[in-house]
């Protein structure tokens, strides 16, 4: 749309920048969709360190809008986390306290980027999956001895290793059929 002189009017481009950091924000998230979507291809459940790592680039090496995408992530993980827990919690809660145990929140947003970004900086720790990157930055961060800290990360990376085999193995369909059969073995017979 142009003004009389002919160009383009300058809210749209200059303003206070906010119009300028939108679109580029909403392209990047476009961009990490469609990456996230192509590499959906592959068997993938979770967003793991090669994910995490990858929206510096996406973002064109910006330090702001790389962190704004990678702080989105984590406080809508925390938002599910939170709201899992309340739907679990109003019908058992002794089960969602148990369920929901470990700290996740310890640490600021910030604090959580910066500790995920050094967590995925060592290779071994790239297949890691998110979530469970966040909950052992929080143990660093609550100073958790790293003997238990070590010892989860082993177990994280057994158990993902361990789904993703059955994964490639079985399929989703035959994974989730066993999961279902076994939920439903569980429930109490009226």
């Amino acid at each position: 749309m142009k003004n009389r002189q002919g160009n383009i009017p300058a809210v749209l481009i200059r303003g206070n920048g906010a119009y300028h950091m939108i679109a580029v924000l909403k392209l990047g998230l476009l961009a990490l969709l469609l990456s996230t979507g192509i590499a959906q291809q592959q068997n993938r459940l979770f967003w793991d360190g090669g994910d995490w790592k990858r929206i510096e680039k996406l973002m064109d090496y910006n330090p702001d809008f790389t962190y704004r995408v990678k702080a989105a992530y984590v406080n809508g993980v925390l938002d599910g986390r939170l709201f899992y827990y309340l739907k679990t919690w109003a019908e058992k809660p002794e089960f969602a306290d148990s369920l929901y145990a470990e700290t996740i929140d310890y640490l600021s947003t910030k604090e959580l980027v910066r500790a995920l970004d050094n967590f995925y900086d060592d290779p071994l720790n790239v297949y890691v999956p998110v979530p469970s990157a966040m909950i052992i930055a929080n143990m660093y961060g609550e100073r958790v001895p790293l003997k238990i800290i070590d010892a989860y990360i082993q177990q994280t990376k057994f158990w993902i290793n361990d789904l993703m085999y059955k994964i490639e193995q079985e399929g989703y369909k035959e994974l989730l059929n066993e999961k279902v059969t076994k939920h439903r073995s569980k429930q109490p017979r009226e």
